[in-house]
């Protein structure tokens, strides 16, 4: 970021500093197309990447900028929905029982809205490119937390690549099971690094029509679940709350009501996997887009409705429309051959519709895996332009694509191998234990730097000029601080009643390998900077730089205006 004095040499230098924000956008956690860029005597200039005092000839093309307005809304509005619902409610529904599974989302979704506040708040304040959840780790804490999060960002989302195509190959034996898994992995696999490898038109343009499938089809199945709970299927069997009358709260593990206790906080946990990144994800988004500061107030106060909408609601569902008992459901007794949403499809008679739901969520699977190597390779592109990576990752081919951080990127999704020697099941909750911890660190990263933004901003004096201010906190933040952080500690509790190696290591692994970022970078910037502060201290937190240029590029750009009843509605939605 630049200093002030820089920012002001450049200026007396009769240049003229402004903001550049490309027409179309890349969506990742701290990759930008935009540029606070110096025009200066014909060159167009831009500060280097983690160095406040020399500018670089600001070259626009680096990336392609592939991604159109309506790519990057419709991928806001279903990025916070994947498999996590579709496919891993079935295995907090099995262990738990229906009341604890719809409890766990709800609580979680207190959680995340006060994750997507934050970002919210810190993001609308001064939307500067590059602004996302590794910008303000390292911004507002230090470098040494900004490298761990962007590493622990980039393990979770490759580790996530290998969930999805998990997901999806469980998805297809709804079908057939008389394949090898490793066959219909190695499928996925290829066409995701295949559409990662391409131009990002061609990935635009291909998550925008696999989200628009993924609302619609669980809207549909939201309605289709109203429909039955009143008996309006073919057999007109009204089921009603029929599921909840036995074990609502399943005991899990020891009996009695610390059974029924750990079932819930186990369905907390499970539940967890459904959300992780989706703020993060919405926030980037909606950084990226004109008048940020407008659009993204109105994203977050309106991400409430999502998660009201399609995941308490959504689990709602599933729990009115399947059994717990149900052998099919994930973890249970036979095989993970479906999600619960097409179990009571099946269940309640209706022909045909279970197979193109089953074909929906497999598009969602892919859709999602796709998404995430998406964002591995970007987000290992970006700590690579920071100087926090080799630099050979930040080198893009003539599409505009980092391939060496695709390739990267794509090595850890070859664990979905392990279904080869394991169970799909086991294999699957392996790989969301470990995504789940790497997005619960991060939370509690980004709710440690609120506060420490909070207090720069007091210190500041800059508290009128903040122009979204989220509601509860910051008392919000300190329950994300709290809560998370018990979660994370507890997440593996069970294998301490009867101990089980690989599950220990998923639970646990995660924690390590921040601690031994950070303690590395920690002691490499000590070392050789002679960096003493563990933390960067409040007066040295730059909440200043570019504020003036963001409220002015806020005062100028003009309110888009509906042009019909279509685009009125469309603005009001997205």
């Amino acid at each position: 970021m630049m200093e002030k004095s820089d920012l002001a040499n450049v200026k007396s230098s009769s240049s003229h500093v402004h903001i550049h924000r490309a027409d179309t956008s890349l969506l990742d956690l701290s990759i930008s197309n935009s540029r606070v860029v110096v025009e200066d005597g014909g060159r167009i200039l831009t500060p280097r990447h983690s160095n406040p005092d020399s500018f670089e000839t600001f070259q626009s093309n680096q990336l392609e900028r592939g991604l159109k307005a309506r790519h990057v809304s419709l991928l806001s509005l279903g990025g916070a929905i994947g498999t996590g619902l579709f496919v891993g409610s079935g295995s907090a529904l099995s262990t738990c029982g229906p009341a604890s599974l719809v409890l766990s989302y709800a609580i979680m979704s207190s959680v995340v809205y006060f994750v997507m506040q934050m970002l919210a708040e810190m993001t609308t304040f001064l939307p500067l490119p590059g602004s996302g959840a590794q910008s303000f780790v390292n911004d507002y804490l230090s470098e040494s937390f900004g490298f761990a999060i962007g590493w622990n960002y980039w393990y979770a989302f490759s580790i996530l690549v290998a969930a999805e195509v998990t997901a999806a190959a469980i998805v297809v034996q709804y079908w057939i099971t008389s394949v090898n898994i490793a066959v219909w992995i190695t499928i996925f696999l290829v066409l995701i690094i295949l559409l990662n490898i391409i131009s990002v038109r061609f990935f635009g343009e291909a998550e925008f029509w696999f989200a628009s499938i993924k609302l619609i089809t669980l809207t549909g199945l939201i309605i289709l679940g109203v429909v039955l709970f009143f008996g309006g299927g073919p057999s007109h069997d009204r089921l009603g709350f029929r599921y909840w009358k036995h074990s609502p709260f399943k005991e899990h593990i020891v009996g009695g009501s610390t059974g029924r206790f750990l079932g819930i906080w186990t369905a907390i946990v499970k539940s967890g996997f459904a959300f992780i990144c989706s703020p993060e994800l919405v926030a980037a988004a909606g950084g990226e887009c004109r008048k940020p500061r407008r659009n993204i107030p109105k994203a977050a106060r309106r991400f409430i409705y999502r998660l009201v909408f399609f995941y308490i609601l959504g689990t709602l569902v599933i729990s009115v429309i399947v059994s717990s008992k149900n052998p099919r459901l994930l973890s249970g007794s036979s095989d993970a051959s479906a999600s619960p949403f097409v179990i009571g499809i099946q269940n309640a008679g209706i022909p045909v519709l279970n197979h193109i739901i089953n074909a929906a969520i497999l598009t969602s699977a892919a859709s999602a895996g796709n998404s995430f190597l998406y964002s591995a390779s970007r987000s290992l592109y970006s700590i690579s332009c920071r100087g926090l990576a080799p630099k050979i990752f930040s080198k893009v081919n003539r599409f505009g694509v980092p391939v060496y951080a695709v390739a990267l990127s794509s090595a850890l999704g070859f664990l979905a191998y392990l279904n080869v020697s394991s169970s799909s099941a086991n294999a699957f909750n392996w790989f969301s234990n470990l995504t789940t911890i790497s997005g619960f660190i991060s939370w509690i990263l980004v709710a440690f730097a609120y506060l420490r933004w909070r207090r720069a901003i007091a210190y500041h004096g800059l508290s009128d000029r903040v122009t979204y201010k989220s509601p509860f906190q910051p008392f919000g933040a300190y329950y994300v601080i709290f809560f998370i952080s018990l979660l994370s500690i507890t997440n593996g509790y069970a294998v301490f009643f009867n101990f089980n190696g690989p599950d220990f290591v998923a639970a646990y692994i995660t924690l390590p390998i921040v601690v031994f970022l950070y303690v590395g970078h920690r002691a490499w910037s000590y070392f050789t900077k002679g960096q003493q502060n563990w933390l960067r201290p409040i007066k040295q937190i730059d909440v200043i730089t570019g504020l003036d240029l963001i409220e002015e590029e806020d005062a100028n750009e003009p309110e888009p205006v509906p042009k019909n009843l279509l685009e009125k509605i469309w603005f009001w939605v997205a």
